[in-house]
């Protein structure tokens, strides 16, 4: 029998965190060849469908961190489920098949209070299957891995800026920079890129990517204001941002030159520090 669940308002509340962690940090990490793993695995019985009903009821713990879960999983595997890069390797039809299991497995661990231990286990089966146990604690961002962290956590203080003179100054100068050198540090972009997609890290990249365009556009916490991240500004900012910490992302696989090309815009914004293996 499924148990009533106690009001969960915030993620660091949630009794399953370690389940619910394990799958999210995961989710950037799921390999090429575990796609065809899960889909094989994930079968959409009656019993599978009703004890996912349960697990997205209105009242389920943090249903609405469930329903953006589905949004970030969606964006990660973009490429894979349009199936129109070069670099695929799985049909897109058994891409989409298996988010299906990606996605039960992230509404169960979330629902798991709500549901009995029967309703877990089913929606949980599939992703079991290829991951037995949670090996990843949080996302893997690479050797410079802390610079992307503090990189990613500078950004929403340009959302105040509205409120805040230093960060309005930070934004206008990064406006001013994205002009600078802006065609070689597009085709260094690409090369970046290409990086991400030999090391298997194209889903990090999309992630990094994700999470600071979140970082940008959040309302302002004082006048609750956003800026669309649609804004000809706004898009200046964000891509000298994210190519700075998608650079950082793949620095142990690029030369010198182009990651401080790619990362110098944003010097202002925060201190970085290339570890003793990127150094010249």
């Amino acid at each position: 029998m499924a148990r009533k669940a106690a009001a969960i308002t915030r993620l660091e509340e949630h009794p399953n965190l370690a389940e619910v962690l394990g799958v999210l940090a995961q989710l950037a990490h799921v390999a090429d060849p575990d796609l065809p793993k899960l889909a094989e695995s994930w079968h959409n019985t009656v019993a599978l469908a009703e004890a996912r009903d349960r697990a997205l009821l209105p009242d389920s713990p943090l249903v609405c961190e469930v329903l953006e879960a589905f949004d970030a999983v969606s964006s990660l595997f973009e490429d894979d489920v349009r199936g129109e890069a070069s670099y695929l390797t799985v049909d897109p039809a058994t891409t989409v098949r298996a988010l299906k299991a990606v996605r039960d497995a992230i509404a169960a661990a979330y629902a798991r209070p709500a549901l009995s231990r029967a309703d877990h286990a089913l929606l949980m089966r599939a992703w079991r299957t290829v991951y037995p146990v949670d090996a990843v604690g949080e996302p893997d961002l690479g050797p410079q891995g802390d610079q992307v962290r503090a990189l990613l956590a500078a950004m929403p203080l340009l959302s105040t800026r509205c409120h805040d003179a230093r960060g309005q100054a930070l934004y206008e100068a990064l406006v001013d920079q994205s002009f600078v050198q802006e065609s070689a540090r597009a085709d260094a972009r690409d090369t970046a890129f290409s990086a991400a997609v030999l090391t298997s890290r194209r889903r990090t990249w999309a992630l990094v990517r994700r999470s600071g365009a979140e970082g940008l556009t959040r309302a302002c916490s004082t006048c609750r204001t956003s800026s669309p991240v649609g804004a000809r500004d706004t898009q200046r900012v964000l891509t000298v941002c994210l190519d700075a910490a998608c650079a950082l992302l793949v620095a142990d696989t690029l030369p010198d030159g182009l990651v401080r090309l790619l990362t110098q815009p944003v010097a202002a914004l925060i201190p970085l520090q290339r570890g003793p293996a990127a150094s010249s």
